[in-house]
């Protein structure tokens, strides 16, 4: 089994030392950084399809998670020294009023996992805030998340706020959670609604290229 084969392997188990082990092995004998990336988006790939399919769930997916971003940590001084961009930039998070953010981590790591730089502004998140942090990174695709129906009507405000900002044009807004659904994203405005994870970074992969 090749050092690439391996890390894939055993992200999706999720042993974060290891992972780490691996890359660092990798990078020790000179495999392409691009490559051992590549490795790690392959492994959450796999995991993403799985939870899908609930042939895993969000434990297992944390857990992969984590042993991706160990990797990452390893990588990204190199790839920033070699200049490699990411393939888009997310603004991620939940919207004002609501606290939760399971589902919202689990997107953003399914994001890292495609390749997305993402900027997480965690809970309780302003319409403004979304915005201005769209300026501030030159994000084009924001990704909303609400658990409540009383406050996913606040997923308006954010579209509403990119509006009054003329800056509705330069972003895919998406959006997801519980109570959410297509029709709903179509009344407010939204370009997509995913179920899932693994599916908002299907659409958000699709939206760059």
């Amino acid at each position: 089994m090749s050092i690439l084969q391996e890390i894939t392997e055993v992200m999706q188990t999720g042993n974060a030392p290891k992972t780490r082990e691996l890359v660092q092995q990798g990078v020790d004998e000179k495999t392409d950084v691009e490559e051992l990336l590549g490795a790690l988006i392959a492994g959450m790939n796999v995991v993403g399809i799985k939870f899908k399919a609930n042939e895993v769930y969000v434990p297992e997916v944390l857990v992969a998670a984590r042993a991706m971003h160990y990797g990452l940590d390893v990588l990204k001084p190199l790839l920033e020294a070699k200049g490699v961009e990411p393939v888009g930039k997310v603004v991620i998070g939940t919207v004002a009023g609501d606290m939760h953010d399971i589902g919202k981590n689990l997107v953003k790591m399914m994001m890292v996992g495609a390749g997305f730089e993402v900027i997480d502004l965690g809970t309780d998140v302003k319409p403004e805030a979304f915005v201005q942090a769209a300026i501030d990174s030159g994000a084009n695709i924001i990704a909303l998340s609400a658990l409540l129906t009383t406050t996913m009507v606040n997923m308006k405000a954010v579209i509403d706020a990119f509006d009054a900002a003329s800056k509705r044009d330069s972003v895919k807004i998406m959006i997801g959670g519980a109570p959410v659904t297509d029709n709903f994203a179509k009344e407010i405005g939204a370009d997509s609604y995913t179920p899932d994870a693994a599916t908002a970074a299907e659409v958000a992969l699709a939206y760059v290229q």
